[in-house]
């Protein structure tokens, strides 16, 4: 979209109510995150088919239901929901006393000083380091992951998390730029830690959807490394990322929650062993999706994190070093899950027409983007290119 200007603007209110006014629009950058959201949560729906009732006070309750610890879990997620949201708003009050409005283009055209920028940083990143989630953020994340139905999970990876990289983008990049210069450092020692711990976690959990949770962390972290690099690869990299990140994770907790759980009952990695032999086809998807998580070449995955890293070597070589052990160990605990759940002796009831369904559009996906991703950074390097603070 040219010169990274808003397209498809919509005024709502504009005399009615002289209170309020809300503008919406969409630019390069918006334009990927819409279509991956009007993409997963039809297939979030569709996984969760055959447990949806006419009724729908009971379809909602099925939706919703959980695993047996789900009351922890969602005691944690609205606790570190609640609790990152004040430090947001408090910034977002601050702000509008300053400049007068919410409206993010005339934000962005303000001039916040720096003292100020420093405060609302801190005061935002703590939000968005929430629901990104960096460490020591994520305890909610995983308990969120294990205990929700597999629907639940689909859109939390595909679209929840989402939101993170796009407030990083909107908000911090574009409102407060000297700030970002100022704790660049910082926030990379944050991403760095989180991706080595959750990539360590993930090789002791004998819980599979914990072991997809933790490795969701894992590459979020890496998002946050390009977002924070400064540089037009940098950040390009972490929405290409971002969006795979979208597609692969989703295919992965619909396989080991929606195939796999569906079938078994269980989510201990421990029982299940030669699914190659009984549901070949299973084990290929879950072989492409697991090797597109290790971001191998030619997968959307290896184009982001490469880029990535690519601009966070440019601007801090120690932490881009750092952060590319993430790949080695996601290629660690990927071939370990893989090797565990499919090879040896046993079980059976192979992918069927729905689990299809769901399947090949992500895989489709995944392929194109890693295969000719310049579909994406063609439209978004307008958008991108103004972020860059000198």
């Amino acid at each position: 979209m040219p010169e990274g200007t808003y397209q498809f603007t919509q005024e709502f209110f504009p005399d009615q109510v002289t209170f309020c006014h809300l503008n919406i629009g969409i630019d390069g950058i918006s334009l990927y995150f819409l279509m991956l959201t009007t993409l997963i949560m039809p297939i979030s729906i569709l996984s969760n088919w055959e447990n949806i009732s006419p009724s729908f006070s009971n379809s909602s309750n099925d939706y919703l239901r959980g695993g047996p610890t789900r009351i922890r879990a969602a005691f944690l997620l609205f606790l570190y929901t609640l609790f990152g949201s004040l430090f947001i708003l408090l910034a977002f009050v601050v702000i509008y006393y300053n400049v007068g409005s919410t409206d993010f283009q005339i934000i962005s055209l303000s001039d916040i000083n720096f003292d100020s920028q420093k405060i609302l940083f801190l005061a935002i990143f703590i939000s968005i380091a929430v629901k990104t989630p960096l460490v020591p953020f994520n305890t909610w994340l995983t308990y969120a992951h294990s205990e929700a139905p597999v629907g639940g999970s689909i859109v939390l990876a595909g679209v929840i998390l989402k939101l993170a990289t796009y407030g990083f983008i909107r908000i911090m990049l574009q409102f407060l730029p000297d700030a970002c210069s100022y704790y660049s450092p910082l926030v990379q020692m944050f991403a760095i830690i989180s991706v080595i711990y959750a990539s360590l976690s993930t090789l002791r959990q004998t819980d599979f959807k914990k072991l997809v949770a933790y490795s969701s962390v894992s590459h979020v972290a890496v998002v946050v490394l390009g977002l924070f690099s400064n540089t037009i690869q940098g950040i390009e990299g972490a929405i290409i990322l971002s969006l795979a990140h979208g597609l692969v994770s989703p295919a992965l907790f619909f396989l080991v929650g929606g195939v796999l759980y569906d079938r078994y009952h269980t989510r201990t990695i421990r029982y299940y062993r030669g699914l190659v032999a009984y549901i070949p086809v299973f084990a290929l998807f879950f072989f492409v999706f697991t090797i597109f998580n290790a971001a191998v070449p030619l997968s959307a995955n290896w184009v982001g994190e490469t880029l990535c890293l690519i601009g966070t070597f440019q601007r801090n070589p120690l932490a881009g070093v750092l952060g590319a052990t993430g790949i080695v160990l996601s290629a660690a605990y990927s071939i370990w899950l893989y090797n565990r759940l499919t090879f040896g002796s046993s079980m059976s009831f192979d992918i069927n027409r729905r689990e299809y369904i769901i399947l090949l559009p992500l895989l489709i996906l995944s392929i194109v983007l890693g295969i000719y991703p310049n579909v994406v950074l063609n439209d978004i390097h307008s958008s991108v290119s103004s972020l860059i603070y000198t």
